[in-house]
This record gives structure tokens, C-alpha cells and sequence, in this order.
């Protein structure tokens, strides 16, 4: 006989909602929370999600700020979140992807329309010196598009409220080709991000991977902690390596997908570093026998390169959508 109520299953839930403030800049109440997670296939009502927040608040995972309902997550939450199981975990960031594609409405006639984001937020005392190490990436086409947008503390990017004392932002990410795609229905299999190493500024492998199905975290967040990439060498001397992506297509789709990126390109969106041909390996990487590979430039490359000079910044990598025409070119910051 079947439960009544699932313990794991509730569980996952609470772990999701912990997630899902964790995420958030500033307090989220039930309503908000219980449309973030439909994003991830978890249909509660809000008043389902307000009664199993309240349990949370006496187990003191989470915190009720002001009168409206609003959390936030408590250090004792984001131990909860570090010893979820590690199947709880998995999959995360395939899922992340999923959403954002399917949130993408950019038209690449118009150039308008919403696109996905990376949210990066610098101290504002290091800002200026962070986009004097950034421009170069941009100038070398080492990022998806030139146009960025910033906001200071207390205003949004996209949803995202930047915390005090920094300057937050965003970059266009790597799964503006996954939604544009999807609306031309045209599948895409995002495989795994990487690190990618350059020759003469072509891409020659991969010398890292990290599978988006079996990751919790964007692979990108991981590499830059792990003072993995030598962009800034690639900047200097066309070898190095960078931020990258890789992706699957449908035989029969490659030569509407080559259509699609000549109007990318019109765009300003130069996301695609290489194409290849069905069947055929790319940069030394197998791809399945009815599918071609793409090689996607990494979204947060310029965020990595300022790393490399000593300036950290805090990412939420695939975090959130905004609109297109509200990012300006990075030569006009």
C-alpha cells in the first residue's frame, strides 16, 4: 500500500525550497517560491509551500523577515543544502539549462526578446579595475556577445537583487543558442562544460569535463575556483585556455543550425567557436554517429580572466533571464 505522505519525497521538496532561497539576493515568500519550483516539475500550492516553510522556520533552517511573508535561508539551511544526498543533488544544473532554454523568447531579427544570464557581482571598490581585465575578452570575441549590463547595490538584473557593496554584472550565456534552437525546434543535448585549449586560436581539446547531468553546479563556477583557465594568455598569445561548452546536434538540423548562425552573428551573438561535421570528432571529443558537435565559447570567460588578476567575484552562472535590449555593448561601460 502506497503512502499516504513520502518522508524522501518531502524532503527533496524542503531541499529544493532551501535551494531556490539560497539562490535568491534578497527574501522570497510562498507564492514566488511555488512558481520557481513548478520551473523545476515540482507542483505545490502556496499553501502547501507556506506550511512546509513554517516547519522549516521551527527547525530553524529558514528565517520569516518583515510582514509579507518573505524568507530567507539560515546557516543552518545551507548545511542542510551541503549534506543533501548526493542524489538529491545531481542533475541540477541539466535542469537549469532546461529551464532557461525554455524561458528564451530572443529574436535574432528583432534582437529583441529575453536571453539568459550569468550574474557576477565584483566589490565595488574593485569594479573598475575588474572591467579594465575584462575588455580584452570581449574585444577577442572570447564571450558569447559584447553586450553586458550592470546595476549597483540594491537594483536588479533580471530578477537578482545585487548585495550591498558590490557591482553586479550580467553576461549573456551560452544557452541563448539552446532556446533560439528550441523555437526553431530544433533539439540541442548539452553534454558537459570544460576547459578548452586553444593552438593558434583554434580550438584543440578539451583537457577538462565535467558532465552537466551528473553536476549541481555550473561546471564554469567550478573551473574558475579552481584557477583552471589562462585566458588572459590566449588574449596575449592566441594559446591558453578557456571557458567552453559542448553540445549535440540532430544530423538532419546541421544545415539549418548553419543558417541560424549567420543570423547570430548579425546579431552580435558569436556564441558558436566551432561546427562539426556529423559523425566526426570535434577538438578531439566523439560524437554520436547521427549527431554533429558544437564547441560553445563559455559565457563567464571575462569573469575568469579578472580572476586571473587576483579579483574574485561571487557567480550565479545560468541564474536568470533579462531583456536583450536592456544590455549595452561593453565599449559604452
Amino acid at each position: 500500500m502506497k503512502q499516504l505522505f513520502d518522508p524522501e519525497d518531502i524532503e527533496r521538496k524542503n531541499i529544493l525550497m532551501l535551494k531556490i532561497l539560497h539562490e535568491s539576493s534578497e527574501s522570497l515568500g510562498a507564492r514566488l517560491i511555488a512558481r520557481r519550483m513548478q520551473e523545476h516539475g515540482v507542483r505545490l500550492s502556496e499553501r502547501t509551500v507556506r506550511y512546509h516553510l513554517k516547519l522549516m522556520d521551527e527547525r530553524g533552517l529558514t528565517k520569516l523577515i518583515g510582514r509579507r511573508d518573505g524568507r530567507i535561508i539560515t546557516d543552518m539551511g545551507l548545511d542542510e543544502i551541503t549534506n543533501a544526498r548526493v542524489q538529491d543533488k545531481l542533475s541540477l544544473s541539466i535542469s537549469r539549462i532546461d529551464v532557461l532554454s525554455f524561458r528564451t523568447t530572443f529574436d535574432l531579427k528583432n534582437k529583441s526578446g529575453l536571453v539568459p544570464v550569468n550574474i557576477s557581482f565584483f566589490p565595488k571598490d574593485k569594479f573598475k579595475r575588474a572591467l579594465f581585465a575584462m575588455k580584452p575578452v570581449f574585444k577577442k570575441k572570447l564571450t558569447v556577445s559584447n553586450r553586458i549590463a550592470t546595476a549597483r547595490a540594491g537594483h536588479k538584473l533580471g530578477d537578482i537583487v545585487v548585495p550591498e557593496g558590490k557591482i553586479g554584472i550580467a553576461t549573456l550565456c551560452s544557452i541563448v543558442i539552446n532556446g533560439v534552437l528550441l523555437k526553431h525546434g530544433i533539439p540541442i543535448d548539452s553534454k558537459f562544460g570544460g576547459i578548452l585549449q586553444l593552438r593558434n586560436g583554434d580550438p584543440l581539446r578539451f583537457v577538462e569535463l565535467i558532465h552537466y547531468a551528473g553536476s549541481s553546479l555550473d561546471p564554469s563556477e567550478i573551473f574558475i575556483r579552481g584557477k583552471m583557465t589562462s585566458v588572459n594568455e590566449v588574449i596575449r598569445k592566441g594559446e591558453g585556455k578557456i571557458l567552453a561548452n559542448f553540445r549535440e546536434i540532430p544530423a538532419l538540423s546541421r544545415s539549418l543550425v548553419e543558417e541560424l548562425l549567420a543570423d547570430f552573428k548579425k546579431a552580435g551573438i558569436n556564441g558558436v567557436l566551432a561546427m562539426g561535421e556529423v559523425g566526426d570528432p570535434l577538438a578531439q571529443t566523439n560524437v554520436d554517429i547521427n549527431k554533429a558537435g558544437m564547441i560553445l565559447v563559455g559565457g563567464l570567460n571575462p569573469i575568469a580572466a579578472a580572476h586571473e588578476e587576483g579579483i574574485e567575484a561571487e557567480n550565479k552562472a545560468m541564474s536568470t533571464v533579462m531583456e536583450f535590449s536592456e544590455m549595452v555593448g561593453i565599449e559604452e561601460i
